[in-house]
């Protein structure tokens, strides 16, 4: 796969890290951003400006005006629109020199399967257990790397999922708590996970670096500290056994 002399300049600081080969990697991966909230938008962003080849934007969401204070790929016209095709639209205006599909769909059990198939990296946007686990599942089944991130309130979350290699995320919280919908966030937060949950894709598909696998970061933005909590993968988790 061969570069054009427009993708050239446009990675160019790129490309002055890991040259012309790691770049051709990024525009051959598929990465699929399971949903486009706070977290998703940023993430998205980031990955559609580095060059990832193909995205695939899912969610079954239309924009409301309380998404705005960190949902940054959203504008105030774009109130009642779905999100994956105003998110996957504003993304092709950046980088048209990629690929962006959106899916207007629910994730779940039963069609997590077959939407992460083929991706080389699933990114978690979620705020809900049930779509995380379905995703986990999905993952785990196929071999695919799954970088999930979760906020709230001042708090960001960050873990790795390589299956096979380390926990998953029901070894992480094998039985959900209770949900509360309409929690409190601060809009930078999700936008500090997610620019980390990109950069974790970039280099899954580079195959550089050392990977949040085995560990959740916690980035706590009143103290404006990271710290890390060691993960251990449960020999009696039942989605680890599904590989």
């Amino acid at each position: 796969m061969m570069l054009t002399e427009r993708e050239l300049k446009r990675y160019d600081r790129q490309i002055r890290l890991f040259g012309v080969e790691g770049q051709n990697k990024l525009k051959a991966a598929k990465v699929l951003v399971a949903g486009v909230g706070g977290l998703g938008t940023a993430a998205a962003l980031y990955l559609a400006a580095a060059g990832v080849g193909k995205l695939v934007l899912v969610d079954k969401d239309v924009v409301e005006l309380s998404n705005l204070n960190r949902q940054i790929l959203y504008t105030t016209e774009d109130l009642g629109k779905p999100k994956a095709e105003v998110a996957a639209k504003r993304l092709n205006s950046l980088n048209p020199e990629i690929s962006v599909e959106a899916l207007t769909i629910e994730i779940n059990e039963e069609n997590a399967p077959e939407i992460v198939k083929g991706c080389n990296v699933v990114v978690d946007g979620q705020d809900n257990y049930a779509t995380r686990y379905a995703l986990n599942d999905a993952c785990i089944v196929h071999k695919i790397p799954f970088v999930h991130a979760s906020v709230h309130a001042y708090e960001g979350r960050l873990m790795t999922i390589l299956p096979g290699k380390g926990p998953c995320y029901r070894c992480l919280i094998p039985v959900p708590p209770p949900e509360a919908k309409g929690f409190p966030i601060l809009g930078t937060v999700p936008g500090t996970i997610s620019t980390l949950q990109a950069t974790e894709v970039i280099k899954i598909v580079l195959g550089i670096g050392k990977l949040c696998v085995g560990k959740l970061l916690v980035y706590d933005a009143l103290d404006m500290t990271f710290y890390e909590i060691k993960i251990e993968r449960n020999p009696e988790c039942p989605s680890c056994r599904l590989l």
